[in-house]
């Protein structure tokens, strides 16, 4: 393909139109460099179609500038930025002037209001406006470009947080994917505003990232965050702090809940030159939970997820299961809870992983892996699933598992009940139709007869009204959940909206080691 750049939005929509390809688009006000490059690196890693191309846009956006800010002298260099954009992967360029993404000017075009909770944190406070022009001229652009994916920096946090806010209330069907901070070898994230700084400042500015590296060594040795010992590396190299918080990465407020995923925020004035920088500080590795009904296709999707992940996967259903089958062997009468206390007090329920894809579960040293998938086990696990004994006893066991996190839990009540600050919560559902065919495949894969694909879809509808209307632990969505309905999507069509949707929620930063 011959690399192009477009000055106008002509030129470029009959060339789209030629290409017939999704797009894959990367914004930027120019200036590239490094951080810039990864990101037009990592959209070339992301393309999974023949016909998917790299747009990377060179727009100074005057929106977002301030009355006393840097606008006239921001860098401008269309020549130099292409060369990288192009040694990088980009497939074309297009850098318009203000009244092609504009016409008639900006009083003739809806503005976005950014909603205040959002623009008021961070940069915002100092920057009215802001983010106002930010989330208004993306929009200007996605419905130029019409793009499939955006592809943004996690260095401009608050803006992302911004923008996906923006495409989540107005639906807007456009996949975001976000890449982490890149930084030169003395530690500094890069900028294009880095260009502004004279050689004595660059030596100050370079207090930034080890002021935060100590901070984040800090927290991982003593699980704290000492802001009067940071903001005081900062001072003693003549950088002016302008703000410096622990915040919530994702309502962007000022927060004292260390103990989830937490964003350490900092923005200095370095001579006349604006930097900003941050860290993620995160108490143990991720954990994902995933509930959802029987038939979902939960198991086999999240093995493979935790897989991408390197996770540890724990199938409580299986733990369920398991307890079930004990009791069905030892003929005792699900509803007598004495008996049932009595047989599970000292049975010893144990995973072993030989690996993601077999995970053997075995109680009292027997080997149940199979026998718990039988039609007489799944009848009755939902009458012993609902005992209070049964669900402390094995909420405790996983919940001990989960201590140190780097795990993906799946059941019915994983984000409401046994991991309620999970990072990331999915209910994962299809409608009983669907989930009847599933559960009749796997049936006959493992042998067992069943009357008919009607009788199993009444089956599967009544054990989802027993889940959902129990009073312990009823099966239902966490608030803070993202629903995931699996009708019609194979297995690495799931795999992939859960990637997604991890991204969203676990910064790069934060788990570089995702296998894609």
């Amino acid at each position: 393909m011959v690399q192009k750049i477009f000055h106008t939005n002509a030129e470029l929509k009959d060339w789209l139109s030629e290409q017939n390809s999704a797009v894959i688009f990367i914004p930027t006000m120019g200036g590239l460099h490094p951080g810039h490059q990864y990101l037009i690196e990592k959209a070339k890693e992301r393309k999974t179609k023949i016909n998917e191309i790299i747009l990377v846009s060179i727009f100074v956006n005057p929106l977002q500038f301030g009355k006393d800010e840097d606008f006239k002298k921001y860098p401008r260099n269309i020549s130099k930025d292409a060369e990288l954009a192009f040694e990088s992967g980009a497939d074309a360029i297009w850098a318009p002037d203000y009244f092609e993404v504009f016409p008639g000017g900006e009083d003739s075009h809806f503005k976005i209001q950014v909603p205040q909770t959002l623009h008021n944190q961070l940069c915002g406070a100092e920057r009215e406006g802001h983010f106002d022009g930010v989330a208004t001229v993306i929009i200007r652009l996605i419905r130029i470009i019409r793009p499939e994916k955006l592809i943004l920096g996690e260095k401009d946090w608050q803006q992302l947080i911004i923008i996906r806010k923006l495409f989540q209330e107005l639906s807007i069907p456009i996949k975001i994917e976000s890449f982490s901070t890149k930084r030169n070898l003395s530690g500094l994230a890069y900028s294009s505003r880095n260009s502004y700084l004279s050689d004595s400042e660059r030596v100050d500015a370079q207090s930034l990232p080890n002021a935060l590296k100590e901070a984040k060594t800090e927290f991982e040795k003593e699980k704290i965050i000492n802001l009067r010992k940071i903001a005081s590396i900062i001072k003693e190299n003549n950088l002016k702090i302008e703000y410096l918080k622990v915040v919530d990465p994702f309502s962007l407020k000022e927060t004292e809940k260390i103990n989830r995923l937490c964003l350490l925020a900092v923005a200095v004035k370095c001579g006349s030159t604006r930097l900003i920088d941050h860290i993620f500080l995160m108490h143990r590795k991720p954990i994902i939970a995933i509930d959802g009904p029987a038939g979902a296709g939960k198991s086999t999707v999240t093995k493979a997820f935790a897989k991408k992940l390197g996770f540890i996967y724990l199938d409580t259903g299986a733990m369920y299961r398991a307890v079930t089958w004990l009791i069905i062997r030892n003929s005792i009468d699900p509803s007598n809870q004495s008996e049932i206390k009595k047989v599970l007090k000292d049975s010893k329920l144990e995973f072993q992983n030989s690996s993601f894809t077999e995970q053997k579960i075995l109680i009292n040293n027997i080997d149940v892996t199979k026998k718990i998938r039988s039609p007489e086990v799944t009848s009755m696990v939902s009458e012993i699933a609902k005992q209070q004994y049964v669900r402390d006893l094995l909420t405790k066991q996983q919940q001990i598992i989960g201590e140190n996190g780097g795990l993906i839990a799946e059941g019915r009540d994983i984000g409401t009940a046994v991991f309620p600050d999970a990072d990331v919560k999915i209910f994962l559902t299809a409608s009983p139709t669907e989930r009847a065919k599933r559960r009749a495949l796997d049936l006959k894969t493992r042998g067992y007869e069943f009357s008919s694909l009607e009788d199993l879809e009444q089956e599967i509808k009544e054990r989802d009204k027993k889940d959902s209307e129990r009073k312990i632990a009823p099966l239902k969505r966490a608030e803070d959940a993202i629903e995931l309905v699996t009708d019609g999507m194979n297995i690495e069509d799931v795999l992939k909206e859960l990637i997604y949707i991890f991204r969203s929620k676990i910064p790069e930063e934060v788990w570089p080691t995702l296998n894609q």
